[in-house]
């Protein structure tokens, strides 16, 4: 589920924590090496028991990385979790126009969908551990901001003012994640290409 890699946003920045020496510097690609190495081991092992039972050690033995070297990069388990979170978010919410895409889609709805459907597992762990919360609410920054840029490349709202497009950003992110709830949470799923449609015929209708 969170397999693609990203920068942090303003809640939850990864280098933050970083010694000085380290802050405002591009992680390397032994260091991105080394993070991924955790999220995976940290992955794998939530699939197997509770989050809750998973300790830090337990990541380390599993991702044979040091202790010194975890909190380099983390301040804490809940700390790797989020930016797991985040890596995903940030390819999902900016895929479109990092790919320069050519269409009026304001978010990668098909895609998501169907990824999110074939992790559920990890869905339905976070969502027991009470952990969904966190998700959503990092999506909702993420995809407010992808959407608002999308709108922009867009061409078709310039007379609007920048705080209503902001506004409108959120009010479609917010819909656009209430409608995955809501498909994640049926048993018979309409298919997601058919939600990507759907969202994006809201999307253009409420913006006339």
């Amino acid at each position: 589920m969170f397999g693609k890699t990203g920068s942090g946003n303003p809640r939850h920045n990864p280098q933050e924590h970083m010694p000085a020496r380290l802050k405002h510097r591009k992680l390397d690609a032994r260091a991105s090496r080394t993070r991924n190495r955790l999220g995976m081991a940290f992955l794998e092992l939530i699939h197997e028991r509770p989050i809750e039972d998973v300790t830090v050690q337990d990541v380390l033995d599993r991702a044979s990385v040091g202790r010194s070297t975890f909190y380099l990069h983390f301040r804490d388990k809940n700390d790797l979790l989020l930016s797991q979170l985040e890596r995903f978010l940030e390819h999902t919410s900016t895929v479109l126009t990092v790919q320069k895409e050519k269409s009026l889609r304001v978010a990668p709805v098909a895609e998501m969908f169907d990824h999110l459907e074939q992790q559920r597992k990890l869905y339905c762990i976070l969502r027991d551990a009470g952990r969904l919360a966190d998700f959503f609410d990092l999506a909702q920054e993420y995809f407010a901001r992808g959407i608002e840029q999308r709108l922009i490349d867009s061409g078709r709202l310039t007379k609007l003012s920048k705080p209503e497009l902001a506004a409108r950003a959120n009010a479609l992110a917010g819909s656009l994640l209430s409608l995955l709830r809501w498909w994640m949470d049926r048993v018979e799923k309409e298919p997601a290409a058919a939600m990507d449609e759907l969202f994006h015929r809201m999307v253009w209708n409420g913006l006339r």
